[in-house]
């Protein structure tokens, strides 16, 4: 069984239930399995065969559920891309991971017209229409014969009416590769298997509770790996509805909520720390809800009372990271949930806590957090060195350091070294430090997170100059040309010299003191 087989079961069964709702429009699961069955057939049409690789650059819309499911559904593998990466950063994905057709928003049609002769793989980039700039979009697409790679949307479901036969899935065969950022600076590529992902869906479906009436607010990112399983595929595997949210807002999120009495809603601390602060909040336009549920970076305990307290519904914390698809661990519901835990495993996998040998280690004592079970990935695509040091006698290595309890809940106690999350995105130093590192007036930059309000942390450099000609907002201005805008460092501070040990090593750690010193 895999996500797209369980779709169709689902459509069976709930013909006439409406799969999602988006900007007024909704769509029964009868009209999701048609469409999806439609793309497929249509990529085929284009000569996609199994194992080619898809990019979806995609917002959250009936577009990415469809391009998602279809292409799984043809056998093609997808890789998600947050569409504010910058080019060089889209580039690299595209090329490192060898894609042959890019389905994508008609806002980035420039950007792709431009990267044409970077991009010698790509043979198709199929375009949707963004909802605000329909008209536009129209114009540009009817035009797209000046560029034959680009088709419509449209065109390829209209290529795939007469549907099918489509190739046979296989438990291994590569469903998704997630992009994460590296410690090395560049993005490795993890390979999710269809076991994978049905089955962490399936698993955390139950572990939820999630059924047919429950409708799930889908406000996370959907390229990102914690709104795939959470609010996307597990719902969708129970018949429950979908709420899509184009972009998070907290008026959108109460509107809907009172609107269509939502039961789920699941978000990173930062989105639950702007709903608590926003001014217009009615505790009661979210009575329906049944279950909160965190994830992304560890929740300050402190905001989750005030939530609970403000709103009466209860935040479950779990764990997750992009190579276990992601959950491995959630509060449990039917048992007491503890603040600051991120909870129990779920069922079916296995989290222990060991010591640099490998020897598990007793309750209380910290160590690092290893990982086993069918959701953990099949490995790096194209780097087989790094696969080997992550997975270890099929422990999934996660990094990070933690404790677990009497009882079975575990905590995490410090993130994967020098890991910075800024509103449940993950941000390396050293990604930031590569940009810096090309600017001709920077002599050396060491890059780390610093505690934030709105967005639990934020990301800081210190930096030597070779000479005194730049400025603060000179190289802050050259980072957002060069990476997303949650990677680029809200502040940069000049040193004289970077504090270092006997081998000549950044000290990170006495700038972390610095900057609580100050």
């Amino acid at each position: 069984m895999n996500l797209s087989s369980q779709l169709t079961q689902t459509a069976a069964q709930y013909q006439s239930k409406p799969a999602y709702y988006f900007e007024g429009q909704t769509a029964t699961y009868g009209e999701l399995e048609g469409a999806v069955t439609q793309f497929a057939a249509g990529l085929k049409e284009l000569g996609l065969k199994k194992g080619d690789h898809a990019a979806l650059i995609l917002g959250n819309s009936p577009y990415f559920v469809i391009s998602l499911y279809g292409a799984m559904r043809a056998g093609v593998t997808i890789i998600p891309i947050n569409p504010i990466y910058t080019p060089d950063e889209i580039g690299y994905i595209l090329n490192n991971g060898d894609v042959k057709a890019v389905i994508t928003l008609d806002v980035l049609i420039p950007l792709f017209e431009k990267m044409n002769g970077a991009l010698p793989k790509i043979e198709h980039i199929i375009v949707c229409d963004t909802p605000l700039s329909k008209e536009k979009a129209s114009a540009d697409i009817s035009q797209l014969s000046v560029y034959p790679k680009m088709k419509s949307f449209t065109n390829i479901l209209g290529l795939g009416a007469e549907g099918g036969e489509f190739p046979e899935l296989q438990d291994d065969d590569t469903a998704i590769i997630l992009y994460t950022s590296g410690t090395t600076g560049k993005p490795k590529g993890a390979m999710l298997t269809h076991k994978n992902l049905y089955s962490n869906a399936i698993d955390v479906g139950q572990y939820l509770k999630m059924s047919k009436d429950d409708r799930v607010i889908a406000a996370l990112p959907m390229f990102h790996v914690f709104c795939l399983t959470v609010s996307l595929n597990a719902p969708l595997m129970t018949g429950a509805s979908l709420l899509i949210v184009p972009k998070f807002s907290p008026a959108e999120i109460f509107r809907l909520s009172k609107e269509y009495e939502a039961t789920v809603f699941a978000g990173v601390p930062t989105m639950y720390n702007f709903l608590l602060q926003y001014p217009d909040g009615n505790p009661e336009d979210f009575t329906s809800l049944r279950l909160c549920i965190s994830g992304g970076a560890s929740m300050p305990v402190a905001l989750l009372k005030g939530f609970e307290q403000k709103f009466k519904v209860v935040i479950s914390e779990g764990y997750g990271l992009s190579e276990a698809s992601p959950v491995t661990c959630f509060n449990p519901l039917d048992s007491p949930r503890k603040p600051g835990s991120i909870g129990k495993s779920i069922v079916n996998v296995e989290n222990k806590i060991v010591n640099e040998l490998g020897d598990e280690l007793p309750p209380g004592e910290v160590g690092e957090l290893i990982v086993r079970g069918p959701n953990v990935m099949a490995g790096y695509y194209k780097m087989p060195e790094e696969t080997d040091h992550t997975i270890r006698n099929g422990w999934l290595y996660t990094g990070d350091l933690a404790k677990v309890d009497d009882e079975g809940y575990f905590y995490i106690v410090d993130r994967k070294k020098d890991l910075v999350i800024v509103g449940g995105y993950n941000v390396y130093p050293r990604e930031v430090e590569e940009v810096l590192y090309n600017h001709p007036q920077i002599l050396e930059a060491a890059v780390l997170g610093v505690p934030d309000p709105n967005f639990g942390e934020a990301v800081k450099c210190f930096a030597v100059l070779k000479d005194k000609a730049v400025t603060e907002e000179e190289l802050i201005q050259y980072c957002r040309e060069h990476l997303a805008k949650y990677k680029v460092p809200g502040s940069i501070e000049f040193l004289e010299e970077l504090p270092k040990n006997t081998t000549g090593k950044i000290l990170r750690r006495a700038l972390k003191q610095q900057v609580l010193q100050n």
